[in-house]
C-alpha cells in the first residue's frame, strides 16, 4: 500500500507539472537511488564548492555551535531535515558525543534508501549515538518527532536546502518550521551566499556533466516508474543565474518538437526549445538571511562562515 500511495502522488505531481502552461517538475523527485548516487558525486566535483565550504564550517565550529545551544537542561536531540549521507553532519555528531551534549540523532529524509543507509552505516562511526530515522516529508515527520521525543531539539537544515525554495516560499517554510518547534529549540540552517556569478553558475554546470545527468535522471525515473517514453537525449540541461535576485534556476530544454506519453495514455506535447523548469538554488546576502530569520519569529544566535565566506550556517532559536 505504501508504494502504491507514493506512486500515485508522484504520478499526480508529474501530470500536474507537465500539463501546466509553463512546464515544471518538482525537485524532491530527483532523489531515487540513482539520483542519490549522482548527487553524492556532485557534492565532490571540483566546481561544487558548497559541500566543501559547509564541511569546513562543521569541522571547525561544531563545538561552538553545540555550546551555543547547551544549557544545564537535558541533552539535545539532534534532528536533521534532508539528512542525505550525513557525511558533514558526522563532525557535529562526533563532537556532541565527545561533549556528552547529545546521544540521539534523528535523520528525516524523503528517500527510504537514505534512511536505510544511515541506520546501517552510522553506528560504526558513532558508537553510543542512537539513530532513529524517519522517512517522509520534513514537517509532518518533524511533528511526529516532537510528539515522540520530549527532549529539546537542535534541528539541522543544511546544504543550502532552503535554497530550493524561492525567497517568499523559504520564508513561509521557516514560519511553518517555527510553528512546529517548542520554545528553547534551535535551528541550524545552511545558506549559500551571493558571490561571483561565474563561481555559482559553474557549480550547476560542471564540466563532468554530473548536474546534467542528475536533472535528466528524473526523466528516466518517470520512464521507469510511470511507463513514460522520454528520450533524455532530446533535452538539454540549461542553468541560469541572476545576480540581482540571487536565483540560480535549472531547466531542461526540449531540442525538438516531440510528444511524451505515460503508461496510462496521458501525453504531453513539447515544442522545440520549450523548457521544463526543474529547480531553483537561491543565494542570499547575510542581511537577507538575518531578515528572514527575524520575520519567521526566530532569535538570531550566531552565524558561522567558511574561510572564503562562500557559505553560512546560521543558528536561530525559538524563544517563546
Amino acid at each position: 500500500m505504501y508504494d502504491i500511495i507514493i506512486d500515485s502522488i508522484f504520478r499526480q505531481d508529474v501530470i500536474q507539472g507537465l500539463s501546466a502552461p509553463e512546464k515544471y517538475l518538482l525537485p524532491k523527485y530527483f532523489y531515487d537511488a540513482k539520483g542519490d548516487y549522482l548527487f553524492g558525486q556532485i557534492m565532490h566535483c571540483p566546481e561544487y564548492y558548497l559541500t566543501r565550504a559547509e564541511t569546513e564550517i562543521l569541522r571547525d565550529y561544531s563545538g561552538a555551535i553545540l555550546q551555543a545551544c547547551w544549557s544545564s537542561q537535558n541533552p539535545l536531540a539532534i534532528v536533521e531535515l534532508g539528512a542525505g549521507d550525513a557525511t558533514k553532519t558526522r563532525y557535529l555528531l562526533q563532537e556532541a558525543l565527545r561533549l556528552q551534549y547529545s546521544k540521539l540523532y534523528i535523520p528525516i529524509d524523503i528517500s527510504e534508501n537514505i534512511i536505510d543507509y544511515l541506520h546501517t552505516s552510522l553506528p560504526a562511526h558513532l558508537p553510543g549515538m542512537q539513530i532513529k530515522g524517519y522517512c517522509g516529508e520534513y514537517l509532518p515527520m518533524l511533528a511526529e518527532v516532537q510528539a515522540n521525543e520530549p527532549a529539546r531539539k537542535l534541528v539541522l537544515f543544511l546544504g543550502s536546502s532552503i535554497g530550493n525554495l524561492l525567497p517568499q516560499e523559504a520564508l513561509t517554510f521557516c514560519q511553518h518550521l517555527y510553528a512546529y518547534l517548542n520554545a528553547g529549540d534551535f535551528v541550524l540552517m545552511g545558506f549559500d551566499l551571493k558571490k561571483n556569478p561565474q563561481i555559482i553558475l559553474n557549480a550547476y554546470n560542471d564540466k563532468g556533466g554530473l548536474t546534467r545527468a542528475f536533472n535528466l535522471n528524473l526523466l528516466n525515473r518517470i520512464n521507469q516508474e510511470l511507463g513514460g517514453n522520454f528520450q533524455p537525449d532530446n533535452f538539454m540541461h540549461y542553468p541560469v543565474y541572476d545576480p540581482m535576485t540571487g536565483a540560480c534556476k535549472s531547466y531542461l530544454i526540449s531540442t525538438c518538437a516531440q510528444q511524451v506519453t505515460l503508461d496510462n495514455g496521458i501525453y504531453f506535447d513539447f515544442a522545440q526549445d520549450e523548457p521544463i523548469y526543474m529547480e531553483v538554488s537561491q543565494k542570499y546576502s547575510e542581511a537577507e538571511i538575518n531578515q528572514m530569520g527575524q520575520r519567521a519569529g526566530f532569535k538570531p544566535v550566531q552565524t558561522f562562515l567558511d574561510s572564503q565566506r562562500l557559505f553560512a550556517d546560521v543558528l536561530w532559536q525559538k524563544v517563546e
